[in-house]
C-alpha cells in the first residue's frame, strides 16, 4: 500500500468504482418525536442547502435513560446527507428548531460511495454555501 498516495489511488488501481476515506460527505442522524416535526426539519434543511437529502424513517421505538428515568417513546429517525463544510450550520439549525432539550445529532463520515451520488450531495449543498 505504500506505493499509493491515497485510498482513492489504491481503489482505482484495484478497479473499484467508489470513493474511499477522502470523501467529505457525512450521514447525520437525528431522532424526532413525530413525523410532522421530522418533515418540517427535513424540508428546512434541504430548502436551506444544509442537506442534499433527508430520509425519514417509519416510527420506531426508542428506549433510553433521561434524567434518571427509563423512557420508551415512538420516534422518527432522520438520515441526513450533507458535507463536512455544511455540518456546523446544519447542527445549528437542528439545535434551534428541534423541540428536544437534548436532540440526538450524530455525524458519521462516509468512506465509500457511488461517486456520482457523492458529487450530487456536494453540488446540492455547495450551491448554498
Amino acid at each position: 500500500m505504500e506505493k499509493y498516495k491515497s485510498h482513492e489511488c489504491l481503489a482505482r488501481a484495484r478497479g473499484i468504482r467508489y470513493l474511499c476515506a477522502m470523501s467529505t460527505i457525512l450521514l447525520v442522524y437525528c431522532t424526532c418525536p413525530d413525523r410532522k416535526i421530522a418533515l418540517e426539519l427535513a424540508r428546512h434543511l434541504v430548502e436551506q442547502g444544509l442537506a442534499a437529502c433527508v430520509g425519514i424513517s417509519a416510527p420506531q421505538t426508542s428506549v433510553y435513560l433521561w434524567k434518571g428515568k427509563l423512557e420508551t417513546e415512538q420516534e422518527c429517525q432522520l438520515t441526513i446527507k450533507t458535507t463536512v463544510d455544511r455540518y456546523q450550520d446544519l447542527e445549528d439549525a437542528l439545535r434551534t428548531r428541534h423541540p428536544y432539550e437534548l436532540p440526538e445529532i450524530i455525524a458519521v463520515p462516509i468512506q465509500h460511495g457511488l461517486p456520482e451520488y457523492l458529487q450530487w450531495v456536494e453540488q446540492c449543498t455547495n450551491s448554498f454555501a
